[in-house]
Order: C-alpha cells, then structure tokens, then sequence
C-alpha cells in the first residue's frame, strides 16, 4: 500500500510516479477525503480541549458554591459528538484505505518510463556457446521440435488432463515426470546449499486477509481459484476453543504469497535480518487475463511448479538483495546450460507491488524467441505496509520491512526450455549435466518405442 504520510507531504511525486504506470491519480478525491479527515479531526481536537476545559470550570465553580448545571449539561453532551466523530473518522480513513489498496507501487527512480514489454530495456545476456549472427543463440542445424512434439513421446499427456480437469493442465508419466522432479530437486539444492535460503514446506491454501496483505486482493481476485467461502454456518474453533472469524480461503498463485505473509503482523527482530526463504510448491492460477494467450503447451497453464525465492530485508540492504536475487535465478539457468537474457521492465509493465523488476528470458528454439522464465521484484514497503510487518531497529520506533521475491524458477517452463534447447533430430533429448545425478545418471531421454 502507498505510504499515506508521502501522499500528504509529496502529493506531486506519487501522481508523476503513478503516471510512469500509466495510471492518473485522482487528485480531487485525495484532497476532498483529505480535507474531510482534517475538519473531523480538527473538530476532534476541539472538543477534547473543551471537555478538559469544562471539566476543570465544574471543578471552580462547585469549589465556590456556584451553579454548574449548564456546564454539566455541556459536559456530558460532549461524549457523544466526541463518538459520532470517531466513527466518522473510522469512515474515512476506510474509504481511503481501501482506495489505496486499489492503486500499485511507486516505481524506483531506475525503472524506465513505458507503457508495455515493447518499453522493457535488455540488460545483458547468456549465452552457452557462440551467438548466431542476430546476435541469439545458433541455429541447431536441424528444424526444431517444439516442446509439445517433443514431450509427448516422453510422457507429457494433455490429453489425460483434460479428461481429468479441462484445458490448460497437464499429466506427465514416465521419464519426463522424473526429468520435471529432478529440475524442482535441483533448484531448491541449489538455493538452500550454495545461496543461503532457508527451506519451507508452506500452505498451499490461504485465507483473504493473507492475500491482501502481499497484494493479490482485491485486485487480482479474478486470477485466483476461490476455495471456501466465509462466513458459513460451520463454526471454527481456535487452540483455546475460540470462534474464529470464517474468511474466503484461495489456492496460491505462488509461495511468495506465503513465504512473505510469514511476518504479517510481526515485529522481526533486527538481528534476525535478512531472512532468505524458499519453497517448491504448485501454484494455481486461473489465466482470467490471459486472453487465451498460449493455449497450446506447458507455457500457461492453471496448475504449474514452481520454486521461489522470498528476502525479507532491512530498507538499507534491499536493492543490493535485488541484484544478488537476480544473480541467484541466473545461476539456474548458468547450470542447466540454458540460453537466456536479463530484461529490466518499464513502469507500465511492471506488477502491481513492485517498486522495480528484472525479467529473466529463456531461449525457445521451436518459437526463435526469448520467454520469460523468471520474474525478481523489489517491493521495497509496499507488502509490508499491508501486511504490518516491521523490524526493530536498534533505536525508535519499529519501522516497515522491504520484501522481495522472484522465481529461482518455474519448473514447467524450465522444462520447457531444456526440452526445447537439448533435443537431438531423432526426437531424443539430452539431460542436462547438472541434472544427471537426480535422473540415476540417465543422459538421454529417449521417446517411447510405440509413440
């Protein structure tokens, strides 16, 4: 959530930020809810004084014998105006923070002004071996398979899925089910023994206040799968035997939703920072605003892996935990051997909570283009602030921790891609060498003899 402190100190750099997004600022409405917050809160201020103050003139006039009957009936008139203005503070401030809620992060000053992924800026790129003349990965010297043709001799089954569930999921079987494990495998290896992240098993269901505090609600409501709704006539009951109040509960669309909500509410002590988190979960989404985009293959689908990497940071250090965080998804793809560009997003491009993103683009062969495969965002406070999730500095008050989080990676793309860049022209695929010892040293996929 925007800081609402620098929407009333610095009104115009929120709106010139807000328009690199693409978005115009309603300043009217701010300064009319604003103005109606001050006169509640003015009124507020006023009559606290004055009570104070009549309450002292009964104390004089009884101390003298006199009459205070009109003061007493002034007095005991003020409570009631003084819980009126409450709730018409409690009022406001809800309209506006559940307009805030509505509106994305800032953008760092670093991110370049855009509108779509035409916008983004290349800021390097890997490759394995020699470049081709356009400056992308060579030819293979044979017509490339895409991963669908590839795959289905191996064991990717759409057909099953759909029986099962309906478009956009897939069943895996034999060889490339264990080639999928082995790739979730070996990045968690990767991230919790050469980079520091400490392993979670996470919820794959979360309740809606969950959701709002790391940004999915209420703005992406539509991309979630709704699990249960709220407020139903089953009681549920806390450790002590409590009624607990019945949310709307959801599948996650990733584990940073969980892995960042673990500090919702909490204070983290100073020394325990930074916190470097990571989880290999399937994640949910329902494409809502896809378009239809990617119907055919592993690319989009509704139920997908993926491992993701969280850092929970002190404000001073989350720019550096951005680019070390980028660095930790490149060596992922370093080790499979995977062609693959870094891109920095525009304003217009950028999701809602991110303050500034770097896009990772794998190469695909069968479609002579860059895909994304992971997506590294700084939050700075924006989740924190929904979420109240403060540090302890070692003087004053507690202050607003910075959140990051990125893909280290998603399994199904990455499979994608190691399909697409190890075939062989019999239709075979190699593994990749850093896979090897999680296939029982298999090298080769080979298709089935009846596929």
């Amino acid at each position: 959530m925007l800081d609402p402190n620098q929407l009333r100190k610095d009104l115009p750099t929120v709106v010139s930020a807000l328009q690199r997004r693409g978005l115009s600022f309603d300043v009217e409405r701010f300064n009319a809810l604003e103005a109606r917050r001050k006169a509640v809160q003015v009124e507020t201020e006023t009559l606290q004084a004055r009570r104070n103050a009549v309450s002292k003139l009964i104390g004089q006039l009884k101390s003298k014998g006199e009459d205070a009957t009109a003061e007493m009936a002034e007095s005991q008139a003020i409570p009631a105006r003084l819980k009126q203005l409450e709730s018409d503070l409690a009022q406001v401030q809800e309209e506006l923070n559940g307009w805030l809620m509505t509106l994305p992060n800032l953008p760092h000053e670093s991110v370049p002004a855009g509108e779509s992924e035409v916008d983004n800026v290349e800021v390097r790129r890997w490759l394995p071996g020699q470049a081709g003349s356009d400056g992308n990965p060579p030819a293979l010297g044979f017509e490339p398979r895409d991963h669908v043709s590839l795959g289905e001799p191996l064991g990717l089954d759409f057909e099953a899925a759909r029986k099962l569930s309906g478009a956009r999921f897939m069943m895996l079987r034999g060889p490339i089910a264990r080639l999928h494990r082995a790739l979730a495998q070996f990045m968690l290896d990767l991230q919790t023994g050469e980079h520091g992240y400490q392993e979670c098993y996470t919820p794959y269901i979360v309740n809606s206040s969950t959701l709002f505090g790391t940004g999915q609600l209420p703005k992406f409501k539509d991309d979630m799968f709704w699990v249960t709704k709220g407020g139903d006539d089953e009681e549920q009951l806390d450790e002590q035997g409590k009624p607990i109040a019945r949310e709307d509960l959801y599948l996650i669309s990733t584990s940073e939703i969980t892995l960042t909500a673990s500090v919702r509410d909490s204070i983290v002590p100073l020394a325990d920072l930074p916190l470097r988190l990571t989880a290999h979960t399937p994640c949910f989404r329902s494409e809502a605003g896809s378009g239809g985009r990617d119907m055919r293959g592993m690319i989009r689908q509704h139920q997908f892996d993926k491992v993701e990497m969280v850092q929970i940071v002190h404000p001073d250090d989350s720019y550096r935990a951005h680019e070390e965080m980028v660095a930790h998804a490149e060596t992922v793809l370093q080790r499979l051997g995977l062609p693959y560009r870094v891109v920095l997003l525009c304003g217009g491009d950028m999701g809602f909570g991110a303050a500034k993103t770097y896009d990772l683009e794998v190469w695909l062969p069968a479609q002579n283009t860059w895909r994304e495969i992971s997506s590294v965002s700084n939050c700075e406070a924006f989740q924190a602030r929904r979420m109240q999730a403060r540090y302890r500095p070692e003087k004053g008050k507690p202050e607003y921790l910075h959140t990051l989080n990125g893909s280290g990676l998603a399994v199904g793309r990455a499979l994608v891609a190691v399909l697409e860049n190890y075939q062989q022209e019999d239709g075979s695929v190699s593994v990749p060498e850093a896979l090897r010892p999680y296939m029982g040293g298999a090298q080769r996929l080979e298709p089935a003899k009846n596929a």
